[in-house]
Formats: structure tokens, sequence, C-alpha cells
């Protein structure tokens, strides 16, 4: 799983930087303003059935069916099972893509209510909404291979592949405006493209790993309609994180102008450790714990978990507690050019503090739902998420007025507390959750490390470091990096003395990953 989990990881630190290379495009060329706004609104949709449905309870429900087919039936059954699968989720999705073309505008009213009828914003969205609205047909498709691919324990192409849609969004911003005429339309085009060729890499991925994948007549046979049942109580269950994102998302719209972005902006900074590390944990665990269970091996899932949980962590709690401290000159340096002003980075890192607040939380659940999956319990997880979902909702409402921007990210980080909580005493109460004492000691040891960075580098705002707002450009980017680079080492020497990780052994087992 360790193999897996670095592997899986890397390429999403890859993704992830070339991510943030492209919105720092997007902040210099759109600013914090309607237009941003209306072009983050347009891949909301997508991109939230692309992670509720995709990644989300398709891939909870598909996996774990798929890899105890491969273990026990072999590959012509597994491959059977992923024709049909495909052949039906695509014929839905197709269905599906045709109506939200057509009824585009009543949708973004549902999505984005607090966009005036007629207004920029408005027409805008709706506009940008067509154009990307196909990336949701090819992206799911796209994820069930990959979930093809993670299910043979081919996690690096499965994972590499999404680097494709930042490297063709930023050349859909340099190349297209010439073409479409502005920065929004340009970007919009490259995540439809960037959907047509992450499929084609996966499709070929999947034919050279002996899974010849194709089309079939649409059928929903016995496996497809178990499939089918396990991803309808499933589907808030695992995508919980993303829903309460929505909601965000629909508060923001009815926030000054602008407040959309700023929060995104925020989310892009939050997700670069939430998607690397909860990510590749989630994604690494399923079928590794599915394996385990199929097999009888208990004690071998029990053990799996609680490294899981230790191996998300020991990078989360740290990221966590310098974003809460270094929050302003973070924003400053990625986004701080062009129309993105220094009022604008000091908003978005109010909101990325809130984020930061519960972004140990945030990874939990992606490493605690697979323990439920993995079993063949997507109710549990579904009956948590609806109630985490209700409660996100009364802390949005609540906090609108007063907090603003900061309102629907903190929601989201204490709803996620109590749902990564709920999943922690479930699985426990089960007997599924058995911590280790070697897992306490180093929770314990993560957490006081965490605490000695964070003071640290709140020492550090004092000094010619603490500069980052006011510098130049170039001199915010090598200020925060020293922060970065003192506050990591502090950490890191901490875990050593404290015996939680030996720092010799980790930076061998990198070193060896890095020559193969």
């Amino acid at each position: 799983m360790l193999k897996g989990f670095l592997t899986v990881s890397g390429w999403t630190m890859i993704s992830r930087v070339l991510g943030l290379v492209r919105d720092q495009l997007l902040a210099a060329l759109l600013g914090a303003g309607a237009a941003q706004d209306a072009y983050q609104i347009a891949c909301r949709l997508p991109n939230m059935f692309r992670r509720l449905f995709g990644e989300g309870a398709l891939n909870a429900a598909f996996v774990p069916l798929f890899s105890s087919l491969l273990e026990r039936e072999g590959k012509d059954t597994a491959q059977r099972f992923a024709n049909e699968t495909m052949s039906v989720l695509l014929s839905w999705l197709l269905l599906l893509t045709v109506l939200g073309e057509v009824f585009m505008p009543g949708v973004l009213h549902v999505i984005a209510p607090g966009f005036t009828h007629g207004d920029l914003r408005d027409s805008l969205a709706i506009s940008l909404s067509r154009i990307t609205f196909p990336y949701l047909f090819l992206i799911c498709g796209a994820a069930l291979v990959a979930g093809v691919l993670n299910g043979m324990h081919h996690f690096g192409v499965a994972a590499a592949a999404y680097v494709s849609f930042n490297v063709v969004g930023i050349a859909s911003i340099m190349l297209l405006p010439r073409l479409t005429g502005d920065v929004a339309h340009a970007a919009a085009w490259g995540v439809s493209a960037s959907g047509v060729i992450q499929f084609a890499i996966l499709l070929y991925a999947a034919r050279r790993a002996g899974m010849r994948l194709q089309l079939v007549a649409p059928c929903v046979t016995p496996r497809i309609r178990t499939l089918l049942g396990r991803m309808g109580v499933g589907l808030v269950g695992s995508g919980i994180t993303q829903i309460n994102f929505m909601v965000d998302t629909i508060i923001a719209t009815l926030l000054p102008a602008g407040s959309v972005s700023l929060m995104y902006f925020a989310d892009r900074v939050n997700q670069l450790p939430l998607g690397v590390l909860g990510a590749a944990a989630g994604t690494t665990l399923l079928p590794v714990l599915t394996r385990s269970l199929a097999a009888g091996d208990v004690a071998g899932a029990h053990a799996t978990q609680n490294r899981a949980i230790s191996y998300a962590l020991i990078l989360t709690l740290p990221a966590a507690a310098g974003l809460l401290v270094i929050a302003a000159p973070v924003m400053m340096a990625l986004f701080g050019h062009g129309h993105f002003s220094a009022r604008d980075a000091v908003l978005a890192a109010q909101s990325l503090r809130a984020y930061a607040v519960g972004l140990p939380a945030f990874v939990l659940v992606k490493v605690l739902a697979p323990g439920f999956f993995a079993r063949g319990d997507t109710r549990t997880p579904v009956l948590v998420g609806t109630a985490t979902l209700v409660l996100n909702f009364i802390l949005n409402v609540s906090f609108m007025r007063w907090l603003a921007h900061i309102g629907p990210p903190l929601a989201s980080s204490l709803a996620a507390m109590v749902n990564a909580g709920a999943l922690a005493f479930l699985l426990r109460r089960r007997g599924a959750l058995v911590s280790d004492p070697v897992l306490g000691r180093q929770l314990a040891g993560m957490v006081g490390c965490a605490a000695l960075m964070a003071l640290g580098l709140f020492g550090m705002e004092y000094t010619p470091l603490g500069g980052a707002m006011t510098a130049g450009p170039l001199m915010r980017l090598v200020d925060v990096g020293v922060m970065i680079v003192v506050g990591m080492g502090l950490y890191l020497a901490g875990l050593h003395m404290m015996g939680v990780a030996d720092m010799r052994q980790v930076a061998g087992a990198i070193t060896r990953r890095l020559r193969r």
C-alpha cells in the first residue's frame, strides 16, 4: 500500500503544482470579480458529478466488486463486469449531458441563485457552462477506467492521466483567447478538451494492462443491480465533502461579487495537501482493504487502516498548522499579481484559514470511509453524511451574514470534523478500527511537532521574512519558500527526535523509489 500511496501522491503533487500555475494565470488575467465567478460556477457542476459519481459513489461501489471478481473468478469475468458498467454509465451520462445543455439556464439558477437573471455573471455563466458540461460525460467515463486500473493495482497510470487536465488548461489559457475572444471562454474549452485526452489515455493504459474495455448493449444485470444499489446509498456518504462544497458555492453566490472567487482560490491552496494525501490514501486503501478482507486477513486489514491514518496525517497536520499561521503571505505570494490585489489576497487568506481548521478531518473522512466500503457497507456513511450535510447547511445559513466569505469554509470544516468523528466511532464500535499503541504514539508526536512548527512560523513573522505582503513578486516567493522550508525542517526534526519517524529511513525509501 505504501508503494501505491507514494505513486499516487507523487503524480497528484505534480498535478496540483500544474493546477497552481493554471490558477495563477486565471487570477492574474481575470482577478476576483464577475468573470472569475462565472467561470468557477461553470466548472462546479461537471466537477461535482466527477467527484460524486466518478471518484465517489461509483469508485466506492465499483472497485470492491471489481477487485473481488478479479481475485475470485479471474480477469475475464472482471472485464465483462467492467464493460457492462461502462456501457450503462455512459448511456446514462449521455442523456444527462444532453438534458443539461438544453436546460442549462434553469440548472444555473439552482446552483447559483445569487446570480441575477440577465446580468453579466448570469449570462456568462450559462455560456461557459454549456462549454464545460460535456466534461461530465468524459471524466466520469475516465474515472471508471481509472477504477479498473486501481483495482488491478496499476495506480501510477491512473494518477498520471489527471495531469493532462492542467497541462491542457494552461495551454488553452495561453493560446486560445485569440480564437475565443476572452480568457474565460478559452479556459472553458480547455476543460472539455482535457476530458477527451484523459479518457483516451486511460483506455489505452487499460488495454496495455490486459483489460480491453469496450461498449456492449446497456443491460442491468444482477451485478449491475448490486452496483447501482451500493452507489445509490453510497452517493452522499462517499461524496459528502463535495456536496458540502456545493452548498458553500450556492451560499457564496448570495454574497457580494467576488466571494465565489475568493473561496475558490483559498480552496485551491487547501486542496494541495488534501488532494495529494487524502486522495492518495483513499485510492490505494480501498482495493488493499478489500483484498485483505476477501482473503480473511482481518488483522492485516486493521494494520492497513492504521498505517493509512498515519501516512495521511503525518503531513496533513503540519500543513493545517502552517496554513493557519502564514495564510496571508501564501495567498499573496501565489496569486498577488495582475488583477488579483493585495486586498483580495488578505480576504482569500481568511477563507483559507477556515478551510485549514478542518483539513485533517477532510483527509480522515477519505481514509475512514473505505473501511465501510471494503466491507460492502455503503449505508452507514450515507446516514452519517446526510446528518453532516444538514449540519453544514444550518451552519452556512447561521454564518452567512456576519462571516461572509469565511462562513461557508468554516461550516464545511466543522461538518467534516463531525463526519470524521462519527465514522471513526462507528468503525471502532464494530471492531473494524482497532488502533494499536504505535498509532497512538505517532499521532501524539505529530500533534506536538506540528504545534512546535506553528510557533516557529509565528515567530518568523517578526523577522525580515515577515514582509512578504509588501515585498516584490520574486521576494514574496522567496520569503514564503524559506518559511515553509524552515517550518518543515522544525517538524521533521521533531518527529525524528521523538522517534515518530526515522528520517534516514524515509529519505532512503524515497531515494529508492525515485531511482526505479
